[in-house]
């Protein structure tokens, strides 16, 4: 008789205190409260976090926000990079906190990109700063790029990226012009030549609904391609997190559906890039809203992870952070996991543990705000139970499992394309205990999720 393959489940992970009060003016208490626009960094076998200047119920410290962890699940307090807003910022902006970091390592010396702005105009101001440690001390070298009102661009949220061939590249932008890149100087960690870069993605600016920011740029070498993420609408109601890719690093950056990102003829709600994660509902506990401004995280031991943050329904003044294992599609594209890291690892998981309940998460591109999740039940036969059509599943017998659904259109039924998607072992942080997910993308490059129900 064959062994039986026992599924390994991650242990449980902490359980960090949700609208934590009583914390609210203790910094050391955070944790993964207080976390936007986070920036990852891997330096030996320690993680850094880097982020925005936030707080609930307060105006926060200015400099840059640290934190640290060993495993990417239990996170410590670090301090702020730099003490306060640097004086030449200030002036050019009016700024009183520095917004959405990035950190690069150019040969021996730590390179921390920091934003100043406020809200509404891109008079706005990208700088830089040194140091031989992730954790400081920090010399401020000045403005990597200035914008104004009138110039195209926006200059914050940078982003520093290593072509295949190892040279830098410098990524920024948020609303306005859109996106754009620039060779990066190694030597001195700033642009190579002066001008804005080369466009590469774009929304239409007019409305709140157009904005594209928070650029992300990895390079997989399995598939051969550059991947851009950007976030998408209103950072408290909509945010939601999309993709494309391109041969080259400077464009252009194409969706499954071979669109453009920075095309604005498409309507700017929905049509373009494959959207990963947006705000979502699983039957119990409370939904998450809004989750965006994405860094993403190659370990050396060949994980990828998204990192981002994500506003929690019942009370969306607070932001956490949110670190998601990412797995690949057998056509090279990036899906994240339903639910947040907690030691889990891509493994073989046996058919007989599919069976049974499931609820899924649709993140079409049309839906705005919070998608709540719906029940679909796998039976050993090959067929499935929804509410919306009839369905039926395949399995590999190892980690990717095929949906087919009829959905049924006036006097017909319509076949839809399989989705493919990978099944994880993981942890369910709304009922506090094992369970299998599964992610992937459909048709129409939207997010599919399942989780298990007991």
């Amino acid at each position: 008789m064959e062994a039986q393959i026992q599924v390994q489940y991650p242990d449980p992970p902490p359980d960090y205190a949700m609208l934590d009060v009583p914390a609210i003016d203790t910094e050391t208490e955070w944790k993964i409260s207080n976390v936007h626009d986070p920036s990852i960094f891997k330096d030996g076998e320690m993680y850094y976090l880097y982020s925005t200047d936030v707080k609930v119920g307060g105006s926060p410290g200015a400099g840059i926000m640290v934190r640290k962890s060993a495993d990417l699940i239990r996170w410590e307090w670090v301090g702020y990079a730099l003490e306060g807003v640097p004086r030449e910022a200030a002036d050019w902006t009016g700024a009183t906190n520095l917004w959405a970091p990035d950190i690069a390592k150019l040969g021996d010396t730590y390179y921390l990109y920091y934003s100043a702005s406020t809200f509404g105009t891109n008079r706005s101001y990208i700088g830089v700063a040194t140091s031989a440690s992730p954790e400081g001390p920090w010399t401020d070298q000045g403005a990597v790029i200035k914008t104004a009102p009138g110039d195209g661009p926006n200059a914050i949220d940078p982003n520093i990226v290593r072509d295949a061939q190892g040279g830098y590249w410098f990524v920024y932008g948020s609303f306005f012009g859109g996106i754009h890149i620039a060779p990066l100087d190694e030597g001195t960690g700033k642009l190579k030549e002066e001008g804005v870069g080369i466009h590469i993605a774009a929304r239409d600016r007019a409305t709140e609904e157009g904005a594209v920011e928070g650029p992300y740029i990895i390079y997989n070498e399995d598939t051969g391609y550059y991947y851009l993420f950007v976030s998408y609408d209103s950072l408290y109601q909509d945010y939601n997190v999309r993709v494309g890719r391109s041969e080259q690093i400077t464009g252009p950056y194409l969706d499954a559906a071979g669109r453009d990102m920075k095309d604005v003829a498409y309507r700017p709600q929905y049509e373009v890039g494959n959207k990963l994660i947006g705000g979502y509902r699983f039957s119990a506990g409370d939904g998450w809203l809004a989750p965006g401004h994405n860094s993403v995280l190659q370990d050396e031991n060949g994980a990828d992870y998204l990192i981002h943050h994500a506003r929690p329904e019942a009370d969306k003044n607070w932001m956490y952070l949110h670190v998601r294992k990412l797995v690949w599609t057998a056509d090279g594209w990036p899906t994240v996991s339903p639910e947040r890291y907690a030691g889990e690892r891509e493994q073989d998981i046996p058919e007989q543990e599919l069976y049974g309940d499931w609820e899924l998460v649709a993140h079409a591109k049309y839906m705005d705000g919070i998608v709540p999740s719906y029940k679909v039940t796998l039976h050993e036969d090959g067929r499935a139970a929804s509410e919306y059509g009839e369905l039926s599943w395949s399995y590999d017998g190892k980690r990717t499992l095929s949906l087919s659904m009829q959905e049924e259109a006036a006097d017909r039924s319509v076949d839809e394309p399989p989705v493919e998607v990978q099944v994880l072992a993981a942890w369910d942080w709304e009922l506090k205990r094992p369970t299998l997910v599964f992610t992937g993308l459909d048709s129409e490059g939207s997010a599919l999720w399942g989780k298990k129900l007991p």
